[in-house]
């Protein structure tokens, strides 16, 4: 994937690197864009929040974190930062914790994905993980609702005008 370039500011303006989710147009509900600044500027890391509960919370965050990112150094057992942001973002305070890791392989097209299941202690969180070729690794955190394959064919770059400050 090729990278995308921006100014340096204060605050960041947009990512360092593509972004892979679903597109805002082909999926129903709201969506919110966080990112992850360093101190210097730099862009740590984005998620992407879908609210497809008419505002009683996300049903599932999209993370992509880059290599260095201190958002992917997690000690063991320790739940990763999108599945804290969406308890958070639910006011989710139960203390869960990550009790199994899996992984299975899944054809995307003709590409195939290594894709980590993470298991929670809290059943109502689906969470997986896969690097991406370019070494940013994407954290999908649902709620409520399980994580099937299907959903891998509708990731895909979003366009960096999408996280362009006004």
């Amino acid at each position: 994937m090729s990278f995308l370039r921006r100014h340096r500011a204060a605050t960041p303006a947009g990512p360092d690197f593509d972004v892979l989710a679903m597109d805002p147009g082909d999926w129903p509900g709201n969506l919110g864009a966080g990112l992850l600044p360093a101190p210097d500027g730099s862009c740590q890391g984005v998620f992407l929040r879908y609210d497809l509960f008419g505002g009683r919370g996300p049903a599932m965050i999209i993370g992509n974190l880059p290599e260095g990112s201190p958002a992917r150094d997690l000690t063991d057992g320790q739940i990763p930062f999108e599945v804290a942001q969406l308890l958070d973002a639910l006011e989710n305070d139960e203390d869960v914790e990550v009790t199994g890791v899996e992984d299975c392989p899944v054809m995307q097209g003709d590409n195939l994905l290594i894709v980590r299941k993470i298991k929670l202690s809290e059943s109502r969180i689906s969470c997986v993980q896969f690097d991406r070729s370019d070494n940013v690794l994407v954290t999908i955190a649902s709620w409520d609702r399980p994580i099937t394959d299907d959903l891998y064919a509708l990731l895909k770059p979003l366009p960096a005008e999408l996280f362009q400050q006004g």
